[in-house]
């Protein structure tokens, strides 16, 4: 076989993450790889030439968002194709986290070349990290919908989720988002603000949704900057609160007519609330009567 014809080794595709605010946060990792590959494919590449030049870096930058990654994917995998490495980032922390770069990774993989990531700011998990609320486990629901009946359905699809939930929000929906939070969620339920992380004026505020909501609503300064909603899993209520609203109408209406423990065992029946669950909430009616 000639030389000719020997097939080049295709490059690298690097995801790499960063900072979300601070400079310093970025890794001598990310530097070393955006400084040795032949392009970088950047969300904005007006704003990412500052964060080039900062670190004197050279790498030519190349436009790759969501409205021309489909279409400009191509040139990317050609470049990788043709044996040189590319860099992806967004404008700031890790890349396809509610960033473009889906479908860049998504075809580089299907098309056989090596995706790399390169690990730094993020952030959720720097939100998350520093919420004190349960992270064992957890659900990123990215962007809400901004329209409010969307908004209110997403709300709802996870309102009895036991997993600590974690949100992006732009600025302007800051209070409708908290506001729809604490109707579907309750007033009550535990939450975190963070807000433009890692910069001068970091926020990681945590209080009651409904407490939250008035507290930022009272503070015009609260409704700038990058977002992250932290809110607590839901946890089963329990003893009476355990049975729900339905159940307990049906057992009302029968304790008016039936004697107490005949109303429990047929409210039972009916709605398949355990027995005796119904039973002590029926003492409990018959208590506060």
């Amino acid at each position: 076989m000639s030389a000719s014809a020997v097939p080049a080794a295709v490059g690298t595709l690097y995801v790499v993450a960063t900072p979300i605010g601070n400079l310093d946060d970025i890794s001598a990792r990310a530097l070393r790889i955006l400084g040795q590959v032949a392009l970088i494919a950047a969300e904005d590449t007006r704003h990412s030439v500052r964060l080039l030049q900062h670190f004197g870096i050279a790498t030519p930058l190349a436009a790759c968002h969501e409205h021309n990654e489909r279409d400009q994917g191509g040139r990317f995998l050609a470049r990788l194709q043709a044996g040189e490495d590319v860099a992806l980032i967004s404008d700031a922390g890790t890349p396809l986290i509610s960033d473009p770069g889906f479908h860049l990774v998504r075809a580089a993989r299907a098309a056989g070349i090596r995706v790399v990531p390169v690990p730094g700011a993020c952030a959720l998990v720097a939100a998350l990290s520093g919420a004190g609320l349960a992270s064992d486990r957890f659900c990123f629901e990215g962007f809400l919908p901004a329209k409010t009946v969307g908004r209110r359905g997403r709300l709802e699809q996870v309102r009895e989720d036991g997993r600590t939930l974690i949100y992006y929000e732009a600025p302007h929906r800051l209070l409708e988002s908290l506001a729809d939070m604490r109707d579907i969620f309750g007033a009550d339920r535990p939450a975190v603000l963070g807000r433009e992380l890692t910069k001068t004026f970091e926020t990681l505020k945590g209080l009651p949704l409904g407490e939250l909501h008035d507290w930022v609503a009272a503070d015009s300064n609260q409704q700038r900057g990058e977002c992250v909603i932290l809110v607590a899993g839901w946890q089963a209520p329990e003893g009476d609160e355990a049975v729900s609203g339905e159940a307990l109408r049906v057992l009302d209406l029968l304790l008016a007519e039936l004697p107490l423990k005949r109303a429990a065992a047929l409210a039972a029946e009916i709605t398949g609330v355990r027995k005796n669950l119904l039973y002590q909430a029926a003492l409990d009616r018959q208590k506060d009567a």
